[in-house]
């Protein structure tokens, strides 16, 4: 016979308690919520700091239910639907989770803040395996946690299947954007993220023989008009820069760009001269990340 739970773990209304939401997901018994809400009464500590000294709960189950209390969206480290490359999605409240909200805060004060009228952003490198595809899909994730509506596209339309977005999202088949470009699809072909409801995803789609042509068709700048009426944040994924003009059409479709260079890798030179590029094409540089991984 189960336990009655305490009245101090009851829900009221919205505002459940961590007990509470840890009892109705199964991850905690009624006969532990009420060993554990003795302890928090008789030590008068938080509930989550009871549980931890009783050692019934960890502190990936006091961060999950908390993520529940405040309506932060994340997965279970045992959730395999995602890449484990999606470190915000998995382990929010890791270095990496926080580094990556610290980006989004001086985005929106850069970029979000300063022009709200301009909600696409392209982010870019200087060359290859700089980290450009990690940044984007993170910063996706971080910004559909803070209860934007996100759209993450990749434009890569030249990258290897296995390092694509489609890739790090586990996605489904789609025409994608080369679909897109090509007319044979609609920006309805964006998938949403199981488990992370504020997110969609646009994968590039099949390789096509002229990404740039491609990219330079009115359709792409119609597209990203579109997207703008229905999202918040968009932000692309692009192809190296110093290998194609791709990202360069991109950002300057864009309007905006961030650029990701990665410690010990990027060259000084290339990277400066990506940047002079851009701002001569009158794209606005939102900042530079430095992936130290």
């Amino acid at each position: 016979m189960n336990a009655p739970v305490p009245s101090g773990l009851a829900s009221t209304g919205s505002a459940r308690s961590i007990g509470d939401i840890l009892v109705a997901t199964g991850r905690l018994s009624t006969e532990d919520a009420a060993r554990i809400f003795e302890r928090q009464q008789k030590d008068k500590v938080q509930f989550g700091e009871a549980a931890l000294t009783l050692k019934i709960l960890t502190k990936d189950d006091i961060d999950f239910a908390l993520s529940k209390q405040f309506d932060y969206d994340y997965l279970s480290v045992q959730d395999t639907s995602l890449s484990p490359e999606l470190v915000a999605a998995y382990k929010p409240f890791s270095r990496v989770g926080e580094n990556l909200r610290a980006v989004r805060s001086q985005l929106m004060l850069r970029w979000l803040s300063s022009y709200p009228i301009h909600k696409v952003l392209a982010v870019v490198s200087p060359g290859a395996c700089e980290g450009r595809s990690f940044v984007a899909a993170n910063l996706a994730i971080v910004f559909a946690q803070q209860g934007q509506r996100t759209l993450l596209i990749d434009g890569d339309l030249r990258a290897k299947p296995q390092r694509s977005q489609h890739a790090l999202f586990k996605l489904g088949k789609s025409a994608g954007l080369s679909g897109i470009l090509a007319e044979r699809a609609a920006l309805e072909t964006a998938q949403l993220v199981p488990g992370l409801p504020n997110l969609a995803v646009l994968p590039a789609g099949a390789v096509p023989p002229n990404p740039q042509e491609l990219l330079g068709r009115p359709g792409f700048s119609q597209m990203l008009l579109t997207a703008s009426g229905q999202f918040d944040v968009i932000l692309i994924d692009t192809p190296s820069g110093s290998a194609y003009a791709d990202a360069e059409i991109i950002a300057s479709r864009a309007g905006a760009a961030l650029i990701v260079a990665r410690k010990n890798k990027s060259l000084l030179p290339q990277t400066t001269l990506m940047a002079r590029r851009l701002q001569d094409s009158g794209v606005l540089l939102v900042g530079t990340v430095l992936n130290d991984a």
